[in-house]
């Protein structure tokens, strides 16, 4: 670790963010990467502020996919607000969708509360982050293989956003992915790979801005100053859009297990680091 009177500086901030704004969004799990970039900048895994700045970054992720799909947005809420006094608004794909949306959130919501002092305690290792970008890539292997992928948005139904934001729960392992269980989980019940990443990007809106709101207080409260902390979230929001836009047209036309190798082997090489001493898991 560094010394303790060094505190984040803003080249912290431009490594995090740019690590934040590739991660977020593909399958390659977000949180898992930014504990290795913490760590090979000597940063203190165990500091809560360090642990809450990763949280609070991912605010830039979020403005990227919120001006992404700001029509998309802007429409399901227009419609799910309709619905709410207009009966004629409540079959529309758009006011189900807002209706998904905020289910599919519940699940991670409790667990994220109930197990806050896990997640940011014991989970925090590079073990947790070895094995978890291993394991999970079976998971997304066989959601490529069982998935039918004959469902496109239309049919989606509330059973979808219950499935999918119950999945999301084993995200809150760094190493898993958010996006990486949400997508697999939208294949599983038959989401077409496109409609599977659309559902994802919708889901991971509420989640992210309440993790980032709840940890703001952490991150503000240590050494980190707002200038450190406004560096991170633009640097991630330009990369994250990007990344939004790649990954959509990716998809389209490329099966997620492409991203498998490249888990299994950042699993094995982080393993190996681990095993040998030359990093240590905290």
């Amino acid at each position: 670790h560094r010394p303790e009177s060094e505190s984040m500086n803003y080249f912290d901030a431009v490594v995090l963010g740019i690590v934040e704004g590739l991660t977020e969004f593909l399958p390659i799990s977000s949180t898992g990467h930014l504990t290795i970039a913490e760590k090979a900048l000597g940063l203190d895994l165990a500091d809560e502020a360090v642990t809450a700045y990763t949280a609070v970054i991912q605010m830039g992720a979020i403005a990227a996919v919120v001006v992404y799909f700001f029509r998309d947005i802007w429409r399901i809420a227009k419609a799910w607000v309709a619905g709410l006094v207009k009966p004629e608004y409540r079959g529309t794909l758009d006011h189900r969708m807002g209706w998904y949306v905020i289910v599919g959130t519940i699940p991670v919501g409790i667990a994220g509360l109930v197990l806050k002092d896990v997640i940011t305690g014991p989970l925090r290792s590079l073990w947790v982050v070895a094995f978890a970008l291993i394991a999970w890539s079976a998971v997304m292997w066989a959601a490529e293989r069982v998935g039918r992928q004959d469902r496109s948005e239309k049919d989606l139904r509330l059973r979808d956003a219950i499935g999918i934001g119950l999945i999301q729960v084993v995200a809150l392992v760094p190493g898993v992915s958010r996006s990486g269980a949400t997508i697999s989980g939208g294949l599983f019940l038959g989401l077409d790979r496109v409609t599977a990443t659309r559902v994802s990007f919708f889901l991971s809106i509420p989640a992210l801005v309440a993790a980032g709101l709840f940890e703001l207080p952490d991150a503000m409260g240590g050494d980190i100053g707002l200038g450190v902390a406004l560096v991170g979230i633009a640097v991630a929001f330009v990369v994250a859009y990007a990344s939004i836009a790649w990954l959509l047209r990716f998809v389209a036309g490329h099966a997620i297990t492409w991203f498998i190798p490249y888990r299994v082997a950042l699993g094995l090489l982080l393993i190996g680091l681990l095993a040998t001493g030359v990093m240590a898991p905290t």
